[in-house]
């Protein structure tokens, strides 16, 4: 049995919308696109690498998918860790919209997708990693799918734009697992699902 993990960049203020340019996701009215290019340093790089080094597949939302599908199939340097990784492992899009899909090594979901990501975690022997896909791991959280959250807080704050713990979240504890924080000041934190919440008082 596999697991799950989100890799996720947000912002102080929870924003997940647009990290990688002005044009990628303009839903909204959103104008400040790109947010997250400016701290992508060699600390940045090197996290980045390290998680692609593990994954066994892919699992991203509609969006998230066509933006990946539109770059990461033209990079072809076999020793492009990122690139080498994307091309070549299995990929798996969750949509309802989507009827075709040109990424070699691609599969649409577009039944219950809780039911179909917990049978892809069943049948796969290794981690199955998301990035981005915000909306579709909002849906999964909410039904304990995520097993580990990598977040990069990237120190600034938008006032606007989609938030990955939007109000109605499920009530969930995690256990924080690993942390470190770059160069350019990106803080890096690595949660592992723990259940529910407790509560107690302070009086």
């Amino acid at each position: 049995m596999g697991t799950l993990s989100l890799t996720q960049f947000v912002t102080l203020d929870g924003v997940y919308q647009a990290p990688g340019g002005p044009d990628e996701d303009t839903t909204g009215g959103f104008e400040h696109g790109g947010w997250s290019v400016p701290y992508g340093d060699e600390d940045f790089g090197a996290f980045m690498t390290e998680v692609f080094d593990r994954p066994a597949a892919f699992l991203l939302g509609r969006r998230t998918y066509e933006i990946f599908a539109s770059y990461w199939p033209k990079q072809t340097d076999p020793t492009d860790p990122i690139a080498s990784k994307l091309n070549a492992l299995p990929k798996y899009v969750a949509s309802t919209t989507l009827d075709r899909a040109d990424w070699a090594g691609t599969t649409i979901l577009n039944g219950d997708i809780a039911k179909e990501v917990a049978a892809l975690k069943d049948r796969t022997d290794g981690e199955v990693q998301m990035h981005g896909s915000g909306g579709l791991a909002r849906s999964l959280m909410a039904h304990d799918l995520i097993d580990t959250l990598h977040l990069l807080v990237f120190p600034v704050v938008l006032g606007t734009g989609f938030r990955l713990f939007a109000d109605g979240a499920r009530p969930t504890a995690f256990r924080h697992a690993a942390a470190r924080t770059t160069a350019s000041g990106v803080a890096i934190h690595t949660y592992e699902l723990a259940g529910r919440p407790e509560y107690g008082s302070y009086a």
